[in-house]
């Protein structure tokens, strides 16, 4: 036979772990979604012409564009040209 205190403890654990999923939500979860979201927000603003910053740590002028690739000019030599992936983009300065 079950007891009202088993009952009330067991009641108390279905609780606590709600509670723990929900501030894992909030901690984890949330904040992760809203980086994915800026992500895509500024790589959708990416144009040709503007100054970016790779995950590399290399500053660049984007010269032309694909979907999924970019072509970056580095540096003053107009030879270093190099396609990548606009998913190593990490920051972006539009020209004023």
């Amino acid at each position: 036979m079950i007891t009202a205190s088993a009952m009330g403890g067991a009641g108390f654990w279905v609780v606590y772990a709600a509670f723990l999923i929900g501030l894992m939500y909030f901690f984890a979860i949330r904040p992760q979604n809203k980086e994915k979201k800026r992500m895509a927000e500024l790589l959708s603003s990416v144009a040709v012409g503007d100054t970016i910053l790779t995950s590399s740590g290399f500053y660049g002028v984007v010269i032309d564009m694909t979907d999924d690739t970019v072509i970056v000019e580095f540096g003053n030599n107009k030879n270093c040209r190099i396609p990548m992936q606009k998913s190593a983009i990490v920051q972006v300065e539009k020209p004023e």
